[in-house]
């Protein structure tokens, strides 16, 4: 809550950080507004991602149910680990508190937090018929899954991958000037002939926009000393049920599993996609971290 708050405050306000170091300016909140439009819970789950974006088609025979359409991509390849292992920790939590169906339709508590996710938190889209029903145990276990995986895994993939952006000659968030093109006008073209870095200096962030976007992209992608991380730390309530309590150790084990996994990857020289010039290697699935700026590490919760 104090995240958001601070955000409306100096991030997202008129005038404010995205307003004052983006192309587009003040119109930045209205472009991601339209693009919000587009927003489907049925399509956050990363396999139902991955086929939106055009990255996989589904293929009942593939491990995941889908095959990519570029093998060696990282977010995918190791994210599909990742939502495996959620998908079967909550599949056990499930099963376990409703073995039978009718549980889930007379569990009046559970049913009124789905209807208040869809109605209150997304009121503008409550009468969208592409929301999932809620009455039986696989709608539960796709819908908690697809929430897990957006405030875990997919939150972690984009926002501590930001820091690489932060040098702007690699990725500028602003064009303060009209880069030459292949029909300049005739001052353009003596002035780029005259000096070339001075055009491109002019076009890139000024100074002032490159340290308020540096600072910023270093304080979203670091980790505070005190978070927590998925997959670490058991729950009292899960610790007193042996059936969770070992569903819980198996979904840490499966996340150490991923680690190693990852590392064998990023020195794999024919993934050439993780490591190389211009690359860091992807670590951003790996679910630990140190304190600050790691490229790794994938919280409890979109905390940041």
């Amino acid at each position: 809550m104090q995240t958001n708050a601070l955000a409306r405050k100096f991030l997202i306000n008129a005038g404010g950080y995205i307003e004052s170091t983006f192309s587009l300016g003040k119109y930045c909140n209205e472009l991601s507004s339209d693009a919000y439009k587009q927003w489907r819970f049925d399509h956050e789950s990363l396999p139902q991602d991955l086929i939106r974006r055009g990255m996989a088609v589904e293929d009942p025979s593939a491990p995941h149910g889908i095959k990519l359409t570029i093998e060696d991509y990282p977010f995918a390849n190791d994210g599909l680990l990742l939502w495996d292992a959620i998908k079967h920790w909550a599949t056990t939590y499930v099963n376990h508190y409703y073995p039978k169906t009718n549980l889930i339709m007379s569990d009046e508590e559970l049913q009124s937090w789905w209807t208040e996710i869809r109605t209150v938190g997304h009121e503008d889209k409550k009468d969208e018929p592409w929301w999932p029903q809620l009455k039986n145990q696989h709608d539960l276990i796709k819908i908690v899954s697809t929430i897990m995986w957006v405030t875990s895994g997919h939150h972690s993939a984009v926002n501590f991958s930001q820091y690489t952006a932060s040098y702007h000659p690699n990725r500028p968030t602003i064009a303060r000037t009209k880069m030459p093109n292949e029909d300049p006008t005739e001052e353009e073209w003596k002035t780029f002939q005259k000096n070339p870095e001075q055009v491109l200096k002019d076009c890139l962030p000024s100074p002032d926009q490159s340290t308020r976007v540096m600072t910023l992209l270093d304080i979203l992608s670091s980790h505070s000393p005190d978070e927590e991380y998925i997959g670490t730390k058991v729950e009292v309530a899960w610790e007193v049920e042996p059936v969770i309590k070992a569903a819980f150790q198996d979904f840490s084990g499966r996340l150490k599993e991923l680690e190693a996994i990852i590392d064998s990857r990023n020195v794999d020289p024919n993934l050439r996609n993780r490591k190389g010039r211009g690359l860091v290697s992807y670590k951003l699935f790996k679910s630990f971290s140190e304190p600050g700026v790691t490229g790794k590490g994938v919280p409890y919760s979109i905390s940041t």
